[in-house]
């Protein structure tokens, strides 16, 4: 109803403005598109409380087309057509339609939809967010203000801004601070798709579970607009859902990657190396090796020139030592490190300081001690850490696990648990009676 008029228009005029002769029958459909749409555009307009700025000159100016277009077909149905005349109806339609349309296009999509941008838009979320203002509101713009901002107000309702959104609409608060069951936001937001009084309504992309997860959340808080994620509890459910927004989709985060070619691959891996792309098409990089019988420390610091392209590296059981560790220093964007039964210590260990982005981390059954426990407080994204037979305290553990209580923090088996298992092995108990 609203695109097809405008297509009608444009072959109508192109066609006049060649020299081409314009049927009278596409010249009839287009007349008659134009007055449906104008006519449609008028009763959807119902919808808004207020018909000011951009809505009112896009319904003026959709008039004007729709009169326009009357005009030039009483005028080639009476005879009194001529060239120059409908020349200038042709030009005079297809500019009204141009602004009818941009319009149209403003007062969905926003004012700027098809300026350049002024600077760049920046979507990543700050390390200790406004939960309005980084989280909320962005979620209210991409889905809810398209319905209910200056320029097109339904319900009385705007939802551009803080206070707007407290003082609500016709239907009364938006949002009551501290009862999301009862804000009026969240009721409409959790009807089923068809019912009419859904929001967003049909045709338009609905809220997902997070997100409205999100704002109640946010409600049940106060939605007050000065609550940051450090203000909740380690454990707050509001908290885990902001902070899983926070971490980017993986082949987004590694798309800045350098490229590394396939050839290079097979050029540094060996029968006891394998170098494997996280996906497909990435240049994240997963590395293993296994140990040889004659182990040459070369064969992991060749890998320096990706260094920075592997994220998740597998040393375990190797008699590494300095010289691969700093190789390991290397690979700033490693996510993933399992450096066990290996023979590093606290000293050695420190050199991994400044692998910032460490999230899984497995050092048991090594030489380091308590003084290791500063590297583990440093480690800002670290979400696993395993511990087991190494020279750790456990005083040191517990105050690690108090400054970081969302780690989680393996340390092997209960030595009693274990010997219950041992002692209960039927295998065991068997080999010992054939005295094996």
């Amino acid at each position: 109803m609203l695109h097809f008029p405008i297509v009608l228009i444009f072959i109508t005029g192109v066609m006049q403005l060649k020299s081409k002769k314009v049927s009278y029958a596409l010249l009839t459909v287009s007349c008659i598109a134009a007055l449906i749409t104008a006519i449609s555009g008028f009763f959807l307009g119902l919808g808004s409380d207020k018909l000011n700025g951009l809505l009112y000159w896009h319904q003026i100016m959709g008039a004007a087309v729709a009169l326009g277009m009357t005009v030039w077909y009483w005028v080639a149905s009476s005879g009194y057509s001529n060239r120059i005349l409908s020349n200038a109806l042709s030009i005079l339609l297809m500019v009204l339609t141009g602004f009818t349309g941009h319009y149209g296009g403003m007062i969905t999509h926003g004012k700027d939809f098809l300026a350049l941008p002024s600077e760049k838009r920046n979507d990543i979320i700050p390390e200790n967010p406004l939960i309005y203002q980084h989280i909320v509101a962005p979620i209210l713009d991409d889905k809810c203000v398209k319905c209910h901002n200056p320029d097109k107000i339904k319900g009385e309702l705007l939802m551009t801004g803080f206070t707007n959104l407290l003082k609500g609409g016709e239907s009364g608060k938006t949002i009551i601070p501290g009862n999301p069951d009862e804000s009026e936001l969240i009721s409409r937001l959790e009807l089923p798709l068809e019912d009419e009084d859904h929001m967003p309504p049909e045709g338009e992309t609905p809220l997902t579970t997070t997100e409205i997860m999100i704002l109640k959340g946010w409600i049940t808080r106060g939605a007050s607009d000065t609550l940051r994620l450090e203000h909740l509890e380690n454990t707050d459910p509001l908290g885990t859902l902001i902070k899983a927004l926070m971490v980017p989709e993986p082949q987004e985060k590694w798309q800045e990657l350098a490229v590394v070619a396939d050839s290079t691959l097979a050029r540094l891996g060996s029968d006891y190396l394998t170098i494997s792309r996280i996906a497909a098409t990435s240049n994240a990089l997963r590395v293993a090796m296994y140990n040889p019988p004659d182990y040459d420390p070369g064969t992991i610091t060749r890998l320096k020139p990706i260094a920075e392209n592997i994220v998740e590296l597998d040393l375990s059981d190797l008699p590494i030592g300095k010289k691969e560790m700093d190789m390991i220093a290397g690979c700033s964007n490693l996510e993933w490190l399992e450096i066990d039964g290996t023979p590093v210590d606290d000293g050695v260990l420190d050199t991994l300081k400044v692998l910032s982005k460490i999230r899984l981390l497995k050092v048991y059954e090594t030489n380091i001690g308590d003084n290791s426990l500063v590297l583990f407080e440093g480690y800002k994204n670290l979400e696993q850490l395993y511990l087991w037979q190494t020279d750790v305290s456990e005083a040191a553990l517990g105050r690690l696990k108090k400054l970081k209580p969302e780690l989680k923090l393996y340390r092997g088996i209960d030595e009693g648990l274990r010997e219950f298992f041992l002692e209960s092995d039927t295998l065991r108990v068997n080999e010992e009676n054939k005295g094996l």
